[in-house]
């Protein structure tokens, strides 16, 4: 009798053990029944019938995909390596059982070839500076493509681009070049903005000779503060107008 109890007890511990199963909060269980779709279940506690139901379980969190460098050949025929991450989640758990082997597997496989289909058809300074546009490109292709497969991507970033070392090279001095261009641009148009202040002062001057003696006079004082021993300089006759004219005038 004793015997013919633990073995009842045992009997029913492995039942409970086979058809009882606990579905966490982020996860989703695809049920089978008899090799066909039965339902979608979870999450909490869930109840299998032994033998004839079939479980597997669908995270539903988002899923962060490393893409390895490619190799890609740009439109104007440049030599590239590009590496990319892909944000995706399941949606729908029983098509991304039922329609597709390996969800993540395929994710991955398309995220490469999309990579290299879509940078391939861009030129070098396209994707250089224009990544965010590649970006949401990359993301519509991946999304409806995962789409009959349950998968949501929700975001796609072009990690790295590993260039050429002539390429490098080239873009270095093409840079030097652009800096050096505007350099030239700012001291030019500096000295033509010099150019039409000395004009104008020199207009100034030139209908008004007694601010050119107060410029003299100006001059003459910043040099008497510098610590020089011997200072030479013309005296403008100008200056002795007035004298010479006081002259002529006690004559007569």
């Amino acid at each position: 009798m004793g015997l013919s109890l633990l073995f009842l007890i045992l009997i029913v511990l492995l039942f409970l053990q086979a058809s009882l199963k606990v579905v966490n909060e982020y996860e989703r269980a695809v049920i089978l029944r008899l090799g066909k779709f039965h339902k979608v279940k979870g999450p909490g506690l869930i109840l299998l019938i032994p033998v004839i139901d079939r479980m597997r379980k669908i995270d539903l969190r988002t899923v962060t995909l490393d893409v390895p460098p490619q190799e890609v050949i740009t439109r104007d025929n440049v030599s590239i390596r590009v590496s990319a991450v892909v944000y995706f989640r399941v949606v729908d758990p029983d098509k991304a059982f039922l329609q597709v082997e390996d969800y993540y597997y395929a994710t991955s496989q398309l995220s490469q070839t999309t990579l290299r289909s879509i940078c391939g058809q861009a030129e070098l300074d396209e994707i250089l500076a224009e990544r965010e546009k590649l970006n949401m490109k990359l993301q519509e292709i991946l999304d409806a493509e995962t789409e009959p497969w349950g998968v949501k991507v929700s975001k796609v970033e072009i990690k790295e681009i590993d260039l050429p070392e002539e390429m490098k090279r080239a873009m270095a001095k093409q840079a030097e070049a652009e800096r050096e261009r505007r350099a030239k641009i700012i001291s030019a148009d500096g000295e033509y903005q010099a150019s039409k202040t000395l004009l104008e002062a020199a207009k100034i001057m030139s209908e008004n000779p007694i601010t050119l003696q107060l410029r003299y006079l100006q001059t003459l004082t910043e040099i008497a503060t510098e610590k020089n021993s011997t200072i030479l300089f013309p005296l403008p006759i100008e200056l002795l107008h007035a004298f010479f004219n006081r002259g002529d005038v006690k004559k007569s």
